[in-house]
């Protein structure tokens, strides 16, 4: 793979060529061949089955773990330079925290780790968690922690974060708490990596997905185009007589699904053209529209053939 440059002449954020990790000596292979480039200041979410090799992938980012074969720079340097130099940071599902202390302390023990002036407990408030600098670690909820653990990434002020499953163990309020932080951050320049498999949370923050199955990239563009590589469509319709639209349903292929409620109908269907003529043959069929899939109803027929 070429590297690219932008118009400045840097390098890109993270560029990964022939990417492959294996174990039992080639027996598994968790990551089999990924190519990537992700720009600077790009928000993209890395999405998949379970097992599909994110996770890997992610830790080869970082550093944590070698390539079977392959290469990735991360701001130009290797994972593990750009680590030490604070260029990438991350929060990510395994590691625990100091559980006998408090935030703050946990904050300033590991700002005294860097080499380089870090924002201190400046995180916190970038975390929205500085009212929790007095309090044990060990009394904090799920989603504390994982507010403290992003606290801890944003130290270095890197350029690059990584998150692996960022919002697990928040409630919802928590969720939508912590992705306007995200987003406040992404409007300060950072590229930002997730990982999730909240997928209503990919649709509304990012601009990019690169879906993974089997250690391969199987789709790899902006939200809306990627909504686009199933030819599954998405019906809706507002309809008086229920029972001749369910009879006209039974006569669809078997890759049709359908909810119809309170004179609602919504169907997924490969031959929606098909479906609309059938169904406005009914009396009292009306509003009815016909769209690309939400992303998730994308996910599951691109992936439903492999393991979850």
């Amino acid at each position: 793979m070429r590297m690219r440059h932008d118009q400045a002449g840097r390098s890109p954020a993270i560029c990964i060529s022939g990417l492959t990790k294996h174990f039992r000596r080639g027996a598994v292979r968790a990551v089999d061949g990924i190519d990537a480039v992700i720009d600077r200041g790009e928000i993209v979410a890395f999405l998949g089955p379970n097992g599909a090799g994110k996770t890997t992938a992610l830790d080869m980012v970082l550093g944590l773990t070698t390539p079977t074969s392959g290469t990735i720079t991360v701001n130009g340097s290797t994972p593990r330079e750009a680590i030490a130099t604070g260029e990438i940071s991350a929060v990510l599902q395994t590691g625990g925290l100091l559980n006998d202390l408090r935030v703050g302390e946990v904050v300033d023990y590991i700002a005294s780790t860097y080499r380089t002036p870090t924002l201190g407990r400046e995180a916190l408030d970038r975390a929205g968690i500085a009212h929790l600098a007095g309090r044990k670690v060990s009394l904090c909820s799920g989603g504390e922690q994982q507010r403290l653990k992003f606290a801890l990434s944003l130290l270095p002020n890197p350029h690059i974060l990584v998150l692996d499953e960022p919002t697990a163990g928040m409630d919802v309020a928590a969720r939508r708490s912590f992705w306007a932080t995200m987003q406040a951050e992404a409007r300060e320049g950072r590229t930002i990596i997730f990982a999730t498999h909240y997928l209503e949370e990919a649709q509304a923050f990012a601009e990019r997905v690169i879906l993974i199955a089997h250690g391969r990239v199987i789709a790899d563009g902006p939200m809306e185009k990627i909504r686009t590589y199933t030819d599954i469509r998405v019906l809706t319709a507002r309809v008086a007589d229920e029972r001749a639209v369910h009879d006209v349903l039974q006569r669809f292929s078997a890759d049709l699904s359908y909810t119809l409620d309170d004179g609602i109908l919504i169907a997924r269907d490969r031959d929606t053209d098909g479906l609309a003529r059938a169904l406005l043959a009914i009396n009292g069929v009306s509003a009815l529209e016909i769209a690309a899939p939400s992303l998730e109803d994308a996910f599951v027929d691109m992936t439903k053939d492999r393991p979850l």
